[in-house]
């Protein structure tokens, strides 16, 4: 029985350390995951963060415009 024993321990153990292994494997993906979603926050808000400039821009240049036909009459 001691054979049988030692086999049923070490198949557990395997079967402990695959599925430690399986664990690891999905919180690493879930990481990437995380990762990028966050990478994707940032660049959308980086772009709004632009597209809030460019409409600046545009208001100043608009107004900037209309102040300079004021002067002109």
């Amino acid at each position: 029985m001691g054979f049988a024993d030692d086999a049923k321990d070490a198949l557990d153990a395997t079967g402990k350390k695959i599925g430690r292994s399986l664990d690891d494997a999905r919180e690493r993906i879930e990481d990437k995951v995380d990762e990028v979603k966050a990478d994707a926050k940032v660049r959308q808000a980086e772009s709004d963060v632009k597209r809030a400039e460019t409409e600046r821009d545009v208001t100043y240049a608009k107004n900037e415009f209309k102040e300079d036909l004021r002067d002109d009459n």
